[in-house]
C-alpha cells in the first residue's frame, strides 16, 4: 500500500464525486478505510514475457506459443506490431473483498461499497506499477510497450482467461480461476501487453469501442510517463 499511495480524492472520484463534492461523513469513512487498508497484505503483480508470438491479420488473433487468442480487431490493431507479449496477473488480495462482503452482509452497504471501490483502485494501481516496471525494463532494451488489455474488454471473450492462466499454473499472485472464468480473489486482473520497437502506448480507443461501462473509458493510466508517449 505504501507504494500505491491511494488518496481520499482518488477514491471519491471513483465513487462518482467531483473534487470537494462529497459530504463529511463519506470523506471520514474513506479516510478510515484507507488507514485500515494500509495493513492489508497480498497485493501482488507478476508478468512473464513470451517471444514466440504470431499475429493473424485475417482472423484478428494472436498465437502465444501454442495458444491462440481471439483478441478481436481493436486489441489486434494495437498489438499486431509486437515482437513479444507480456502475460500479466495482478491482485489486491483477499482481505479487501472479505471486508466488503462482510459489511454488506451486516447491512452496512456504504462501508461495503467503499471497500469495494478501494479494492478496485488498489488492483488498478498495482497493475500500473507492474506496467511501469515492465516499461522501464523494456526501455533499457530500446523497446516500447502497449496499453494492457484484458479478456472481457473490446469484445475479447472473457473465457480466454483459461488460456492465459495456463501460462501461470503456479502463479505468484495466488489467483484461482473458476470454471466460469471469474478470478478469486475478485479484485484481480489479468491480460497481455505488447512489446516491440514499433509499438507504442496510446490512449484507450474509446471512440471505436461500444463498452460503455469499461473502467478504462476516457482514462489514461496513471503510470504513464513522457518516455512512453
Amino acid at each position: 500500500m505504501s507504494e500505491i499511495k491511494l488518496t481520499v480524492a482518488q477514491i471519491e472520484r471513483a465513487m462518482g464525486y467531483r473534487n470537494g463534492e462529497s459530504d463529511e461523513m463519506v470523506s471520514d469513512l474513506v479516510v478510515n478505510l484507507l488507514r485500515e487498508a494500509d495493513s492489508f497484505d497480498g497485493i501482488r503483480a507478476e508478468y512473464r514475457i513470451f517471444k514466440d508470438v504470431q499475429f493473424n491479420d485475417l482472423k484478428k488473433c494472436v498465437t502465444i506459443q501454442d495458444q491462440e487468442f481471439d483478441i478481436q480487431k481493436i486489441v489486434h490493431r494495437q498489438l499486431k506490431k509486437s515482437d513479444s507479449i507480456a502475460v500479466f496477473l495482478c491482485t489486491a488480495g483477499r482481505e479487501i473483498g472479505f471486508r466488503s462482503r462482510k459489511s454488506m452482509n451486516d447491512g452496512d452497504l456504504l462501508t461495503g461499497y467503499v471497500y469495494d471501490v478501494i479494492g478496485s483502485e488498489i488492483v488498478e494501481a498495482a497493475a500500473d506499477l507492474m506496467q511501469a516496471e515492465l516499461a522501464s525494463e523494456m526501455e533499457g532494451h530500446g523497446l516500447n510497450i502497449t496499453n494492457r488489455y484484458s479478456p472481457g474488454y473490446c469484445k475479447w471473450n472473457v473465457e480466454e482467461q483459461h488460456k492465459l492462466f495456463r501460462f501461470m499454473p503456479y502463479n505468484y499472485c495466488g489467483i484461482r480461476l473458476t470454471p466460469s472464468a471469474l478470478m478469486d480473489p475478485v479484485k484481480s486482473v489479468s491480460g497481455i501487453i505488447g512489446i516491440g520497437s514499433e509499438v507504442r502506448f496510446n490512449r484507450y480507443t474509446c471512440g471505436v469501442c461500444d463498452m460503455m461501462d469499461c473502467i478504462y473509458r476516457n482514462k489514461r493510466t496513471s503510470f504513464h510517463t513522457d518516455s512512453l508517449k
